[in-house]
């Protein structure tokens, strides 16, 4: 790592001072081998130690640290369980970041209205468990569900496998109570279903805190159906399962999931996990039904007809829960269980328009053999939600590299398609430069006119979303280059 500038470190020593005055010095994390834990993300190819990290416990504390930040115009770099996939959480070396892991408590639950209130560090799967004894759940469930906050969904507009039918974090969210950078607390929206005037929710959702601290999140939960059933369909191939698909929707069917894996990951996660994954297919879908028993049992047959039509090899349905819940797992594990077969993985996401899907994987596999590195795909097929993991060896010369320009490949490629660079991991770091394939110049002036209004000096997570972050007066004149994959301002491992 670099040595850090003398400035910087003095501007650290008056803020530790000052921090002290509103913090217990247990709150403020300053060695540098405790530093560590928070030098990356889930995106772990690039890392910097932050000038310091802070923990507040409540509002207060968040609204007084923004404050005293703003003052010594100090950046602030939010974070929640540090999942992120796009680098949206990675520090600053002239920044603090602000971890929200002490904002863990369930404030309100509230079944008449069906919606719950949380502190932003809440774990996404913590609020369907907190309710499910009454019959409830939150719908929104990404991989990650079991660690990953929910004020950290509502920054990247997290999915999950059943986004299809139940929508991301933003279908899924009532209200916020957010710190803009000058301290100030707000709230936006509530407990009832629509507010007047701007939609000020919309623009905090997928914002990747660049516009405030998001300390309190209200929830809108759904009962549980009455039946749950899990279809496990294998392939010949890609082609046929992606023709399956279309034609579900098609139909009119609205599965309340539909997930794809290629051969390479339907492998890995077998052997990862033990799911009962049928060997002798190149693709595999996963089906869920849900709502009332009749429905789901005669859409059942639909599905089984439809399938047979695309030339299915194998079709399993699930008889209880527990056998439902063994098929997700495999899904749900697949990211870790491709780590038993390479080194590392580059996890992309961009999203195409259904009918594009096997041109799209046709095109990967081309881009594979120029690249002479592996991609296993697992991703959300009904949504055209890609999540292609590129396979490399990050010991290898370039290999890395090779990585990060096949991954870029792929993201213009949904791009050309009619697609866009990301569906719910965010742009962080990651995609930042490339922001300029999708969004004209003046589309990103525009963009950073709403971030002007929430943070006007721009010390909330700078260098995240925009190839380039300029000041508010600056804006008359913003000129926006073009950047290319590797970032050279990003510290690697």
């Amino acid at each position: 790592m670099p040595t850090p500038d003398p400035a910087v470190l003095a501007r650290r020593d008056e803020l530790i001072d000052e921090l002290g005055k509103i913090l217990s010095l247990e709150q403020i994390v300053i060695d540098s081998s405790a530093l560590r834990a928070y030098e990356s993300d889930g995106l772990t190819a690039y890392r910097q130690l932050p000038l310091l990290v802070v923990l507040p416990e409540d509002t207060s504390e968040v609204s007084q640290i923004l404050k005293l930040c703003s003052k010594l115009q100090v950046k602030v770099v939010p974070r929640g369980a540090g999942t992120s996939l796009s680098g949206g959480a990675l520090p600053l070396e002239d920044g603090i970041v602000m971890t929200m892991g002490k904002f863990n408590r369930i404030l309100d639950i509230d079944y008449e209205n069906r919606c719950v209130i949380v502190q932003s560090g809440v774990t996404n799967l913590a609020i369907s468990v907190a309710v499910e004894d009454e019959g409830f759940y939150y719908a929104p469930d990404p991989s990650s569900q079991i660690v990953c906050s929910i004020g950290g969904n509502v920054n990247e507009n997290s999915g999950g496998v059943h986004c299809l039918k139940y929508g991301l974090t933003t279908n899924n969210i009532l209200g916020v109570e957010v710190v803009l950078m000058d301290g100030e607390v707000i709230r936006l929206g509530g407990k009832y279903m629509d507010a007047e005037g701007y939609d000020l929710l919309g623009v905090l959702t997928g914002s990747e805190g660049l516009l405030g601290v998001i300390t309190e999140v209200t929830v809108r939960i759904l009962q549980s159906p009455q039946s749950v059933r899990a279809m496990l369909v294998g392939f010949p191939s890609n082609e046929t399962a992606g023709q399956c698909v279309a034609d579900i929707i098609a139909a009119g069917i609205i599965p309340a999931g539909i997930e794809m894996m290629d051969e390479l990951a339907i492998r890995a996660a077998e052997n990862f996990c033990h799911a009962g994954y049928p060997l002798d297919c190149a693709a595999l879908l996963i089906i869920e039904l849900d709502g009332p028993q009749a429905e789901v049992e005669e859409l059942i047959n639909v599905v089984r007809d439809i399938a047979e039509r695309c030339q299915s090899r194998s079709f399993k349905v699930s008889e209880s829960d527990e056998e439902r819940l063994r098929i997700w797992a495999g899904r749900k594990a697949a990211f870790p269980a491709l780590g038993e077969i390479s080194p590392d993985y580059y996890c992309m996401d961009g999203t195409i328009p259904r009918k594009k899907l096997s041109h799209v994987l046709t095109k990967m596999s081309e881009l594979s053999r120029q690249y002479g590195l592996r991609v296993a795909n697992v991703f959300h097929a009904g949504d055209g939600n890609l999540h292609p993991l590129i396979l490399f060896d990050a010991n290898i010369d370039d290999e890395m590299a090779k990585a990060e320009q096949f991954g870029a490949d792929i993201l213009k490629l949904c791009v050309e398609v009619g697609g866009v660079l990301s569906g719910e991991h965010g742009i962080g770091v990651e995609k930042r430069d490339l922001m300029p394939e999708y969004f004209s110049k003046f589309d990103l002036d525009q963009q950073q006119r709403v971030k002007c209004a929430f943070d006007p000096e721009g010390y909330l997570n700078p260098g995240k979303m925009f190839p380039t972050l300029h000041r508010c007066a600056e804006l008359g004149r913003l000129h926006v280059h073009k950047g290319k994959l590797p970032f050279p301002d990003i510290p690697r491992f």
